[in-house]
């Protein structure tokens, strides 16, 4: 890994349902605990260009995207938010909690919606060349158990609304990253209760001298 700057860089990945905005959330508390300033963000959004691009993204069947153009908005946020957002907040020093980054289009743009990785390796690498996550936290449970819980909690938005099949397929390229970058990326079984998730976070994260 190449990465140069002096922050450190998490990002939190998994299907619909698993979680992730919570479990960022306590991870921000407890590293500002340990003295860490900490930037919490999201993609696609985390700029204002970004979450214009996240609100056509994930209208619900409002709009017919194909998977090209999505994959291409994607990174087209991924880019402003590197620039604007995070790029500058490791520059600083800072951790950087991100709620999804470049492993979300591999999973759900490539695995989800068939596009070859090689073309997604090349968008990253032009977009960015030498940044990977430090840590990535990959939030994994069944499709069906996220979904249920997701569709629970609010209407079901473009990606939702896809089928057990389509996040079958994301979860499987999830699984794929992870086995070829197990030093990076680390699994947390998101069937479990929340106060059993946030207990193996923060072993985890005691273990990496994070806290």
């Amino acid at each position: 890994m190449s990465n140069s700057h002096k922050g450190f860089f998490i990002t939190l990945e998994g299907i619909e349902g698993a979680g992730k905005s919570t479990h960022a959330t306590y991870m921000a508390d407890l590293l500002q605990q340990h003295g860490h300033q900490v930037l919490v963000t999201r993609e696609p959004g985390g700029t204002a260009f970004g979450e214009q691009i996240r609100a056509i993204l994930l209208l619900h069947n409002a709009l017919n995207i194909n998977a090209m153009s999505e994959l291409l908005l994607m990174f087209a946020a991924r880019a402003q938010h590197l620039a604007e957002i995070i790029l500058p907040a490791l520059a600083q020093g800072k951790t950087v909690l991100c709620d999804r980054f470049t492993d979300s289009s591999f999973a759900y743009q490539g695995g989800g919606r068939g596009i070859p990785s090689e073309f997604i390796y090349t968008l990253s690498n032009v977009v960015h060349p030498d940044l990977k996550p430090d840590l990535t936290l990959l939030f994994d449970l069944a499709p069906a158990t996220g979904l249920g819980r997701a569709k629970a909690a609010t209407t079901a938005d473009r990606f939702e609304s896809e089928t057990i099949d389509f996040f079958n397929a994301v979860r499987s390229a999830y699984l794929k990253i992870a086995a070829d970058e197990p030093e990076r990326i680390r699994i947390v079984d998101a069937e479990q209760d929340i106060e059993s998730i946030q207990t193996e976070i923060k072993q985890m994260m005691n273990h990496l001298g994070l806290c």
